[in-house]
């Protein structure tokens, strides 16, 4: 308790103000900060001002922060396809496959897949090839729809991990080390960027319905790892309400929850007061009230019914085939149109059969999950370019590897994993349509010119969104972390 020292005499020490002016300096400096929110929000803060307001922004650690350098994408769309799409039928075309079919590699080692004992020899693809658009991109027939995009993408050709195996080579693109426990792409991002949305997540993750399973290692794919919880990803539930309770029980009232979540504040705040240095109250109480304005937000967000007839036929939602793909990326489009910074839609789930982990029948592996997709993710750069959205948002597609181009033995021949060479896509978010980066060997075994490490991909993806690796970094344990590691090249080579 302060001690409260007569105002004539000055050897007393500094002077208690009164009640009355201590009331008024509160007041107006309460005003003075909810005043440099609103010019912080509009750009109009100099960077001197700005940083003095950085003890304020941890009371809402998404708030919208200025990214390091100007760029045009704002936000993300990760269209992650589960299981290891096979870039030498999808996206890599390879005639090479085709005359050398049946025979083997030279000095192949047996370990790199997954099934040493069912090795086969070099196999073409069962998918016809064409060219499309202006830059004459091969693409393989499971993908008529998204082939008529070609010259809004960039791609990667020669993409490059470290594991075999799911679950590290998940973690590998995820979070950029192949292990749990590490904050993933969009909580970095978020970290870096926060939200221009107040009232819905920042970070949004989508699975593939239930009866097929998360992908391996579950919910770590999008944990935070060591950055405040606050900026771990939301998942939505593909069936049924998509967030846990999201609507008030019916025996509350507006008005009796929103005194709850007062007293709460209150509770916590002044919890907060004396424990200083306990960083994730803040976090947990910011929490709370993103919960509390969800309530109205986000059933308004998903409710894609309203959208107009012939937008729900363009993505497929009532096409059997794809209705469920379709559905989560025209959620995609409505929470990046409300400021949402980050979604990621996993395409496939759990185990082999269940995701593009095309062991067996590749062929009826690969063209089961594209018929459920290329619909759908067309629809997303057709809708998104119409509205103006392209350009400040960045739609990424790819899976943790590839495959090889040899046969993995079966009834109907599959392809084993390959992390030696993948193909991923970027398109929107200031990207070079059109173009395609870095080259396999001539059977597509591995990344041969220009190759790019997961490190590499992820630099690329964060300087889009304005952010330069080496400067977005934690402190944990007394080590500077960052998404990179201590790696990570930018491919200027596919940005505008």
């Amino acid at each position: 308790m302060l001690e409260r020292h007569s105002q004539s005499n000055p050897n007393h020490g500094p002077t208690i103000p009164t009640r009355r002016e201590l009331l008024q300096r509160c007041g107006s400096g309460a005003g003075m900060i909810g005043l440099a929110s609103l010019l912080s929000q509009q750009g109009l803060l100099d960077s001197a001002t700005a940083a003095s307001l950085d003890k304020n922004q941890a009371l809402n650690p998404l708030a919208a922060r200025k990214p390091h350098f100007p760029t045009k994408a704002k936000s993300i769309i990760w269209l992650f396809i589960n299981g290891g799409p096979s870039h030498v039928d999808t996206w890599d075309y390879k005639p090479e496959l085709e005359k050398r079919h049946g025979q083997d590699i030279k000095g192949f080692d047996k370990f790199t897949g997954f099934f040493s004992n069912a090795v086969g020899g070099l196999m073409k693809s069962p998918f016809k090839f064409k060219q499309h658009g202006e830059s004459g991109k091969h693409v393989s027939e499971i993908f008529p729809n998204l082939a008529k995009h070609v010259d809004k993408m960039a791609f990667i050709h020669s993409g490059h991990t470290e594991s075999n195996n799911h679950s590290p080579a998940l973690f590998m693109m995820n979070s950029g080390q192949p292990r749990l426990g590490l904050p993933c792409v969009g909580s970095w991002i978020t970290y870096g960027l926060g939200c221009e949305s107040q009232n819905l997540p920042a970070f949004v993750v989508m699975s593939d319905p239930l009866n097929r399973g998360l992908p391996k290692g579950y919910s770590q794919n999008w944990s935070a790892g060591f950055l405040p919880s606050v900026f771990q990803g939301t998942w939505f539930k593909p069936k049924g309400d998509p967030i846990d309770n999201l609507y008030r029980p019916k025996d509350l009232t507006a008005a009796q929850q929103r005194r709850q979540l007062d007293l709460l504040k209150r509770l916590n705040q002044r919890h907060l007061q004396q424990n200083n240095d306990e960083a994730e109250l803040a976090a947990r109480i910011e929490s709370f009230e993103l919960a509390y304005r969800m309530q109205s937000a986000a059933p308004e967000a998903l409710d894609i019914n309203k959208e107009p007839k012939h937008i729900r036929e363009m993505y497929g939602v009532d096409n059997k085939r794809c209705s469920h793909f379709a559905a989560q990326c025209l959620y995609a489009r409505r929470l990046v149109e409300r400021g949402v910074r980050c979604v990621q839609i996993y395409s496939g789930g759990m185990e082999n059969q269940r995701s593009w982990d095309g062991h067996n029948d590749i062929e009826g592996n690969h063209r089961g999950f594209a018929g459920e997709t290329d619909q759908p993710i067309a629809a997303l750069l057709q809708d998104l370019a119409q509205r103006g959205l392209l350009d400040s948002t960045l739609v990424v597609w790819g899976g943790e590897f590839g495959r090889l181009p040899l046969a993995q033995k079966s009834k109907k021949p599959g392809r084993d994993h390959n992390p030696h060479a993948f193909t991923y896509w970027l398109a929107g978010g200031g990207v070079k349509g059109g173009v395609s980066y870095g080259e396999t060997d001539e059977v597509g075994h591995k990344a041969a010119v220009d190759k790019v490490h997961v490190n590499d991909l992820h630099a690329t993806i964060l300087h889009l969104l304005g952010l330069d690796h080496k400067k977005l970094t934690y402190t944990y344990n007394g080590r500077r972390f960052r998404l990179t590691d201590v790696a990570g090249e930018v491919i200027h080579k596919i940005i505008a």
